[in-house]
């Protein structure tokens, strides 16, 4: 089964209504200008045709934004599998394998997911100018890049879910990696920005700070997010 790709909220309402009551929907919001979509879009394509017994619908959170609202979606990729109009599982991020773990608990049948979308992963073994190279693409991944413990939408400490309300409060769009699930990129961002803690801030692929610096940075200026996207 192909993807559904929404062209308006009618359609949305019209895909979303008419499904049966039974059926399993996954809902994928992404944008263009995100890097870590470019993955995700192979994977969800991949699991579309794997699993036709799921409705796998993607919307571009840019050009719907009304629906993106609707779920609050702040950060791309972002996922929400719904059955019955009552969403089952959210996840936000570029993590294939916990995709495919929670498509699988909540498909009633547990499809097994293809071979396809296991995710890109680092080497095992990494020298520091590849582990650099990586943080340098990972940093401009997109306009606006958070490296925080957990996710936006279940942030693993105090400061992380801070800054993530800021960004939200302040309507910035943002992509976010989680440093707890990678040990090399948790601790060369240390080095590469040469910051000791997170979270950690980049804009434009350069680093702004932590919580504290973009605090003083808004008091210092209040359109500081405008000015830096």
């Amino acid at each position: 089964m192909s993807v559904i790709e929404i062209t308006s909220e009618s359609h949305f309402a019209e895909v979303t209504k008419t499904a049966p009551p039974t059926k399993l929907l996954a809902l994928y919001f992404h944008t263009p200008w995100a890097a870590p979509c470019i993955q995700m879009n192979t994977v969800f394509n991949t699991l579309a045709e794997a699993n036709p017994n799921v409705g796998f619908v993607a919307i571009n959170a840019d050009d719907h934004p009304d629906i993106s609202e609707l779920f609050d979606v702040t950060a791309v990729p972002y996922f929400a599998l719904i059955r019955n109009g009552t969403i089952v599982k959210e996840l936000s991020g570029a993590d294939p394998k916990e995709f495919v773990a929670a498509l699988n608990e909540s498909n009633n049948e547990g499809t097994t997911a293809p071979a396809a979308a296991a995710p890109a992963t680092a080497p095992a073994t990494e020298s520091e100018e590849e582990l650099n190279e990586r943080l340098k693409k990972l940093t401009s991944a997109a306009p606006v890049m958070l490296f925080m413990k957990g996710t936006p939408a279940a942030p693993q400490c105090g400061f992380s879910r801070q800054l993530v309300a800021i960004l939200r409060e302040h309507q910035v769009k943002f992509g976010f990696f989680d440093i707890l699930k990678d040990d090399s990129v948790r601790q060369g961002l240390k080095a590469f920005s040469d910051w000791p803690t997170f979270p950690q801030l980049y804009v434009s692929g350069e680093f702004q700070g932590g919580l504290d610096i973009v605090k003083e940075n808004l008091e210092d200026d209040p359109e500081f997010f405008a000015a830096a996207v």
